[in-house]
């Protein structure tokens, strides 16, 4: 049976063309045809949150306020629309964030991921810092009862972790992780359950490389204490890496990834960068005969079932990644303990 459902709710929207957000009251969605009403039960913050928070010249560029911000979304199902069969009311779902058209060439050719029309929850259509948000069918991955909230509300960012890297073969292979954010420590846990030699990482801030020591990396370097490419030779005999998975978008751990990697290497790219920068593509691709990879959000919805496998399996334990856990109202302290590194996943609960 259909939940009543009211006509407004609380929510964290863009209001306007400047940074900041504000929490305020909203109508509820209404659910078209082959969607869903899914009522929130926690969220947590990504770095492109981050982006439309400071309203810097990526936000600026595209977004549209206002708009509920938010795309991290985990809830039940209150509500669904009468030609949905794949879930019902009162199923447990995390919500994939690309909304895609199904028709395109690259919808039609199995590459979902890089729909040319892809709709972004909260940052192109409403998103979930709110008490309801309303998707389309297939977007709502249904769980288990048991799965803990704080693994639900985190279930879409590990994806791109797996995705960013299961794209190459990382058993037995020497893999260096540049940048321990929440996805970079998490892709270290990944590596590691897929068989990695050794799994090595950067950063310049202590507590993220404690955190990928956590997650089971053999080496730790700190950039702004040790040289990283001597750290790398020298942990690896002088071989250098198989495989570089790049989280940080830092031109210079870029390089440095690069400069270690072995001949005939692979590469991941899912960090972004602020611009342009000056790279030796000579050196670092093509003498060095590398394969380079773009990672960009999930593989649909081959990375969500690996996903799930790893962690049914407990190849994967995420126990620790979400760290701080605070209400919706107090979203303006979130993203300031964010910026300030010192945090895995903050979640908001509603």
């Amino acid at each position: 049976m259909t939940q009543a459902i009211p006509k407004m709710m609380k929510a964290v929207i863009k209001a306007e063309r400047a940074p900041g957000l504000q929490l305020t009251e909203w109508p509820v969605p209404q659910i078209g045809p082959g969607e869903v009403l899914v009522k929130v039960r926690a969220a947590s913050i990504c770095g492109t949150d981050l982006h439309i928070y400071k309203w810097d010249e990526w936000a600026q560029s595209r977004l549209k306020p206002p708009f509920v911000v938010g795309h991290e979304i985990t809830g039940v199902v209150a509500q669904v629309a009468d030609n949905v069969t794949s879930v019902k009311v009162g199923d447990p779902v995390s919500l994939e964030s690309h909304v895609v058209c199904n028709e395109c060439f690259y919808c039609r050719t199995g590459r979902e991921h890089i729909c040319e029309s892809t709709k972004i929850l909260g940052v192109d259509r409403d998103g979930g810092f709110a008490e309801y948000i309303a998707v389309p069918a297939q977007n709502a991955w249904p769980n288990t009862p048991d799965l803990p909230l704080r693994i639900a509300v985190i279930e879409e960012n590990f994806g791109n972790a797996v995705h960013t890297a299961m794209a190459q073969d990382v058993s037995a292979k020497y893999v260096l992780v540049t940048g321990c954010g929440p996805v970079g420590v998490m892709a270290i846990a990944v590596a590691k359950a897929a068989g990695a030699r050794r799994v090595f990482a950067t950063d310049v801030s202590p507590y993220r490389l404690n955190m990928a020591r956590q997650m089971g990396a053999d080496l730790t370097v700190n950039v702004l204490e040790q040289d990283v490419i001597t750290a790398v030779m020298d942990a690896t005999c002088g071989e250098g890496v198989d495989v570089l998975l790049e989280m940080s978008g830092a031109p210079s751990a870029i390089d440095q990834g690069f400069t270690v990697l072995k001949e005939g290497g692979e590469v991941a790219l899912l960090g972004l960068t602020s611009g342009p920068f000056t790279f030796d593509l000579n050196r670092h691709i093509v003498f060095k005969g590398a394969i380079v990879r773009g990672i960009v959000g999930r593989r649909l919805w081959d990375t969500w079932y690996q996903t799930r496998g790893l962690l049914e399996s407990g190849a994967v334990d995420l126990s620790q990644i979400v760290t701080h856990e605070l209400a919706l109202e107090d979203f303006d302290e979130a993203y300031h303990v964010f910026m300030s590194g010192e945090s895995g996943k903050i979640m908001f609960h509603l």
